[in-house]
């Protein structure tokens, strides 16, 4: 058996974990191994803004995860794509940047997690951050990860944010600054016209450090835990050879909102009743690990258009060939295009006091990532729920790493998530029916026109049959004051010492937004509260 040591292991070299490499090597004095169960970012693809169209779905880089069906979806079963290469999700996501209200993190304070709040996540925001903007109160420029403008402007989405603005809402040009409520444009995660992940931000400045090693092909297969302490991880070196990484200091499990929980049931953090009906002897009993799974739903509506769109620009290979050698001569054009470009943070109505539903606006339409652009000139409108109720829960699915664990999304069960992906259908259609927008409109594609506005339980069954994931489970791994929260608001899982998890899985409650921001804020975060209480015990 291969035999490592290091003071800290990172588990998951994901937007988060990549993240905390760089801050903790960046002492000289500690070690750092970090553990990455897919390969290295070499596929081309991964650093093309449009190449998420070639890696969801590829199972060499995105562990092609798929929900339970699901009776809030009519018993459908979708597809949720994460990241299996360094870099994690944000090597396949559509690089939009967004962190968030300010409320999100007021509330995770208020609910007892000290150190949250938006006054003390904000400069952490900030330090990553390399705007294009400028620095200002908001934003910061010293950073690593480069957040762009737009470099892609197309007429059918600049006629959607007038069309919006036509129906009451508000023009904003920073959803990241004082404000998120309005209508305007994303904010990338890109560096002149490439993807700027977290592996190329982060990782790859502290590559040549002698106190890193990266480790890619390695599936962590449980935590070692001896006397309640975390002593280090037991994996398989490419799906076969068994090897040992030990600890000194502190294990840091930076998987995801999926493979977080996973990891620590299989190492015996959990259920009890449920570790041992899948014949795993119980290190300490934690309920909640699994639970408390959040996620946004998209409704994705689709107009056919009397104008081209991209999807006419991208059907003969001419065309192909024209995008693709302007993207080599000048980072530009359609491959340099993010999943969205036009966005919106609304409210649907005056019983909330933010917005609590966004819209992520496409120059193309499709049936999803990856399936080819649809035969005619559309558009797509997609509308989602920042701040669900419902909730869902990962399960474990037998002892063996290498078996994926059950997902229960629970969508729409919740009757609010309901009433809410109702009106935010509706708002959608209201937007499309207003001027310049509705010129371009030449049908209402899905849902059709034969849809009535105020068809409620007709809305309802549409978005059942029709709506799927946006890409952000959050949650499982939940951070807070009570008995059966999983970690403490250091990040420190409750019942193991040496032992934290660091990723969008410590969400007390998701924030109303894309969730790539948050988790290497979250990321940031751990770093520092590693470095503080490592100081005390020195």
């Amino acid at each position: 058996m291969e035999r490592l040591e290091a003071d800290y292991v990172i588990v998951g070299a994901g937007s988060a974990g990549c993240v905390i490499a760089n801050r903790l090597s960046a002492d000289p004095d500690v070690s750092v191994v970090v553990l990455e169960a897919g390969p290295a970012d070499r596929n081309p693809w991964i650093h093309i803004p449009v190449g998420y169209f070639k890696t969801m779905h590829n199972p060499t880089v995105d562990w092609c995860y798929k929900t339970e069906p699901d009776p809030g979806l009519n018993g459908r079963a979708i597809d949720w794509p994460r990241g299996k290469v360094l870099g994690g999700s944000s090597s396949l996501n559509g690089l939009l940047y967004v962190r968030g209200q300010r409320q999100d993190y007021d509330r995770w304070a208020q609910m007892g997690n000290r150190g949250w709040s938006w006054e003390e996540v904000l400069p952490l925001f900030k330090r990553s951050e390399n705007q294009e903007r400028g620095a200002d109160e908001f934003h910061g420029t010293e950073g690593e990860l480069s957040v762009s403008n737009m470099r892609l402007q197309r007429p059918i989405c600049d006629a959607w944010v007038a069309a919006a603005m036509a129906a009451g809402y508000p023009f904003n040009p920073d959803y990241n600054g004082e404000t998120q409520e309005g209508v305007g444009y994303f904010q990338l995660t890109a560096r002149k016209g490439r993807r700027c992940s977290s592996a190329v931000a982060f990782l790859n400045p502290a590559r040549k450090r002698p106190n890193l090693k990266i480790i890619t092909g390695a599936l962590v297969k449980k935590i070692e835990i001896e006397n309640g302490r975390a002593t280090g991880v037991s994996y398989l070196a490419n799906g076969k050879a068994d090897a040992l990484v030990t600890c000194r200091r502190e294990v840091i499990v930076s998987s995801g909102t999926i493979n977080s929980p996973q990891l620590l049931m299989l190492s015996g953090i959990g259920d009890g009743d449920r570790l041992k009906a899948n014949g795993i002897d119980v290190v300490h009993h934690a309920p909640d690990v699994g639970r408390n799974l959040q996620d946004h739903l998209q409704a994705r509506l689709v107009f056919k258009c009397n104008e081209p769109t991209l999807n006419d620009e991208v059907r003969s290979l001419f065309n192909q060939a024209r995008i693709a050698l302007k993207y080599a001569m000048f980072r530009a054009g359609p491959m340099a295009m993010a999943a969205s470009l036009a966005t919106g943070f609304m409210r649907t109505g005056d019983h909330v006091e933010t917005p609590d539903i966004q819209f992520h606006v496409q120059p193309w339409s499709a049936d999803s990532p990856g399936a080819g652009v649809h035969p005619f000139s559309a558009f797509t409108m997609s509308v989602c729920q920042l701040r669900p109720e419902s909730r869902g829960e990962i399960v474990l699915n037998g002892p063996d790493p290498r078996t994926y664990p059950k997902i229960f999304a629970h969508y729409l069960s919740a009757e609010t998530d309901r009433r809410t992906i109702v009106e935010g259908v509706k708002i959608a259609r209201r937007i499309a029916r207003h001027a310049p927008l509705n010129s371009k409109i030449a049908e209402e594609f899905r849902p059709s026109a034969d849809l009535a506005m105020d068809d409620y339980e007709g809305t309802l069954d549409w978005a059942r049959n029709h709506s799927v994931s946006i890409y952000h489970p959050t949650g499982t791994c939940r951070m807070g004051q009570d008995e059966r929260a999983v970690v403490d608001e250091r990040l420190r899982v409750r019942g193991v010492s040496g032992l934290r998890v660091a990723d969008c899985s410590i969400m007390p409650e998701i924030v109303s937004g894309n969730t790539n921001a948050p988790a290497i804020m979250i990321g940031e975060k751990c770093s520092d509260l590693v470095r503080e209480d490592n100081r005390r015990i020195a």
